[in-house]
């Protein structure tokens, strides 16, 4: 998780949380809450048991309160919705903000930085009382920032988190523990390898905190814990299911011992999968896949025996963005940083939890 220190307070705060009827009490590390819910479910968060820091209050932030029914809500998406994830993510968006009661306007970026910046700015210009950002990058979103703060409007960051100051440029951080995920995925990769393979590691697109967090967690966990596992290659497949099938296909002939993938996304995996049979093994068996997100092709893959486990990144960010703006004007104080709960997809559960797959 992050730390940091703002105004010389450390920001804690605890947040209950709800899903599936099932509430859970999370504390977490200085400058983050953790609220979820089950695999695959929308994580709820409901009235905060208690704080151990005021966090980033509307008076810290210099905005003004305003009532959620009837606001103007801008939503800056980062990629096309046809990726699983980001068409998750965007209706979440959309269906908590009509439960809200707010008014929505939604724009896409199409994974182009200089887009996003426009956009943000075009949603300004129409008078958007709130901005959720799924930033492109976790750098060079300042123009839009700045632009933003002029106006004194609230910007909640979902999925990256930028590189900015919050309760200055933004005001909170929704997404995964990204260093958690990677570690979890080693867990993973160990199981199904009884701790000993040579892995090839597909990364995501450079430039932000989602790739960083998760090669490190891989990475820390695999040299802490799992002396057998060698990583004996690391490329980039920029989140691409072709990227993945032309990266694993070219490690597979430059490095045949390889007998494991770590993939940053499922879509990555997806090819790699498809390359590792293009290349006469079993993929699932000769070699194993482990990757994180979550999405349907990939659970069913796992239920079929031709991947081996899936970290899920929880896309549902809709309702814990909307309850934490509820807060946020109701008086409370926001933390850094919350930490949305993810899921686990493996042999065991892959069928019967397939419907809770993105």
């Amino acid at each position: 998780m992050y730390k940091s220190i703002k105004r010389g307070v450390m920001l804690r705060s605890v947040i209950v949380v709800a899903a599936a009827g099932l509430a859970l009490t999370a504390c977490t590390n200085e400058g983050a809450t953790t609220a979820g819910g089950s695999s695959g479910e929308a994580a709820e968060a409901v009235s905060p048991s208690g704080s151990a820091g005021p966090g980033c209050t509307l008076a810290d932030y210099g905005a003004e309160k305003i009532d959620l029914k009837g606001a103007k809500v801008g939503f800056s998406q980062s990629e096309p919705d046809s990726a699983s994830f980001r068409a998750a993510e965007t209706q979440s968006i959309k269906d908590a903000a009509a439960e809200a009661g707010a008014d929505l306007v939604v724009t896409n970026a199409n994974n182009e930085l200089p887009k996003q910046i426009s956009d943000i700015q075009d949603l300004l210009n129409q008078g958007v009382q709130i901005l959720v950002v799924a930033p492109v990058n976790s750098d060079g979103l300042d123009p839009a920032l700045a632009a933003a703060k002029a106006k004194k409007v609230p910007v909640v960051t979902i999925d990256r988190k930028v590189t900015n100051t919050s309760c200055d440029d933004y005001l909170t951080f929704i997404g995964s523990d990204f260093v958690d995920q990677g570690k979890r995925a080693a867990d993973a990769l160990a199981t199904v390898t009884d701790s000993k393979a040579n892995v090839a590691v597909l990364l995501g697109p450079s430039g932000n905190n989602v790739t960083d967090g998760r090669q490190k967690g891989f990475k820390d966990q695999v040299a802490a814990k799992y002396p057998d596992i060698t990583i004996v290659a690391e490329q980039t497949a920029n989140a691409s299911r072709s990227e993945g099938q032309d990266v694993t296909a070219q490690l597979l002939q430059s490095n045949p011992d390889i007998d494991a993938v770590y993939a940053f996304n499922d879509e990555e995996g997806l090819g790699a999968m498809t390359a590792i049979s293009d290349a006469g093994k079993k993929p699932g068996e000769d070699v194993k896949i482990v990757s994180i997100d979550g999405t349907r092709n990939a659970v069913q893959a796992i239920a079929n025996g031709t991947y081996n486990a899936v970290i899920e990144s929880n896309p549902r960010f809709g309702p814990l963005v909307f309850q934490t703006l509820e807060k946020f004007y109701g008086g409370d104080g926001i933390s850094e940083d919350i930490i949305i709960k993810d899921g686990e997809y493996t042999k065991d559960n892959a069928q019967k939890d397939l419907d809770k797959a993105f």
